[in-house]
């Protein structure tokens, strides 16, 4: 387990905390017939932070991005799967005019 992880899981606890303080608060207020306008400041500052760590950590822990070079052969259509049941080329696509360069009329 990486640093990245245990960051995660401990975003995920923060905001985990946060609702439950926050569900607490609101039946607190019920008991005491007020109306719930918001959660409290500290809970807010939970939300916040939680959010902070959690997404720094979907970020970080599944690797560094990699760039899509167009010229490799797993890009091409022919790599597509044997089945190919699901193709419907009969739709209302087309009713739309095949000619591809119209120009706009001002």
């Amino acid at each position: 387990m990486g640093v990245g992880f245990v960051v995660g899981v401990f975003g995920v606890l923060i905001l985990a905390h946060a609702a439950y303080s926050t569900i607490q608060y609101r039946s607190l207020l019920k008991i005491m017939q007020e109306e719930f306008s918001g959660p409290p400041f500290h809970v807010a500052i939970e939300l916040i932070l939680g959010l902070v760590l959690s997404m720094w950590a979907a970020l970080t822990v599944p690797g560094k991005f990699h760039s899509i070079n167009p010229e490799a052969e797993e890009n091409r259509i022919v790599s597509l799967p044997a089945n190919q049941d699901f193709m419907i080329f009969n739709h209302r696509g087309r009713l739309f005019p095949k000619q591809t360069d119209l120009k706009l009329k001002h």
